[in-house]
């Protein structure tokens, strides 16, 4: 069936913008991911619903590289960049943008019911442009990962192991900093089992505060390197989780057979405790003495 010559696309999503925009919320939070705060994806959906209305104004619908959907196709890649981070797959993050068919296809349905020619063309056309994006949104999600794991094979080439820390007799610490993947965590625990022998560590501190984010393989490294530290007869403390993390292992369903403080103090002064010792405050007298 041809398609009308003049869409009536447009016209009809800027009459429907604010029961478009309602409804996607509607359909989306009622099935959110516990990873995503309501606020995050309340602002997402807004500002794609506001660039597709700009583009309406603009230009041509049909064509994703049109110069009007610009704003649109940026925003898709800070989502793409941003759901990465976040834990999800591909595949999720291209969802999320499908998603937004159904609220589209019922606001045609409402104008166009006489219509049904119409109906069909308008159907197909906004069915190509969600589908065009959210293949856009799957490029530019593998494009980001790909740039992010040559960048970090840099920093491994650069710096191959992460620095472990000797804080005290018998105590060592790998404090881990920015993203992390499966060969530099494999090279960071190699690293800490060899300091644990080297040093005759009683105790192994491994501190993830400053990583923004931890996939289920990765953490699934670190569980068999906590395994491992027992058998050399030592034994360790995670340290740093942070909440949206935490929330990321309930979600995957990782079980942390390892003990676990917030900070890397609170880890040191454990494992001080377990081992016996404390830190205490002298006087002024102990001091002068």
């Amino acid at each position: 069936m041809a398609r009308p010559k003049t869409s009536r696309l447009p016209a009809i999503i800027l009459d429907s913008t604010k029961y478009v925009l309602a409804d996607w919320l509607a359909r989306v939070i009622a099935t959110a991911d516990k990873r995503i705060p309501r606020a995050e994806l309340e602002e997402q959906c807004e500002s794609i619903v506001a660039a597709l209305v700009a583009a309406c104004h603009e230009g041509d619908l049909t064509d994703i590289n049109d110069p009007s959907l610009t704003a649109l196709r940026e925003i898709v890649v800070d989502l793409s960049l941003s759901r990465g981070l976040q834990g999800f797959s591909a595949m999720e993050t291209a969802t999320f943008v499908l998603s937004l068919k159904a609220p589209l296809f019922a606001c045609l349905r409402m104008a166009l019911t006489s219509e049904p020619e119409h109906l069909v063309a308008e159907t197909l056309t906004i069915s190509e442009l969600i589908d065009a994006l959210a293949l856009f949104m799957m490029e530019s999600f593998q494009r980001t990962r790909e740039e992010l794991i040559s960048r970090q094979r840099s920093e491994m080439t650069e710096s191959p192991s992460a620095p472990v820390m000797r804080m005290w007799q018998g105590i060592v610490a790998l404090p881990l900093v920015g993203a992390l993947d499966a060969d530099r965590t494999q090279a960071a625990m190699e690293h800490l089992l060899d300091c644990i022998m080297q040093y005759e560590a009683e105790f192994a501190i491994i501190d993830i505060s400053e990583v923004p984010v931890i996939e289920d393989r990765v953490f699934q490294q670190m569980l068999k390197t906590v395994a491992a530290i027992r058998l050399m007869g030592a034994d360790c403390i995670i340290s740093g989780i942070r909440p949206h993390i935490a929330q990321t292992m309930v979600h995957l369903g990782v079980e942390l057979n390892v003990v676990s403080k917030s900070n890397l103090a609170d880890a040191f002064a454990l494992a001080l405790r377990r081992m016996g010792r404390m830190v205490v405050k002298q006087t002024r007298s102990e001091t002068a003495a």
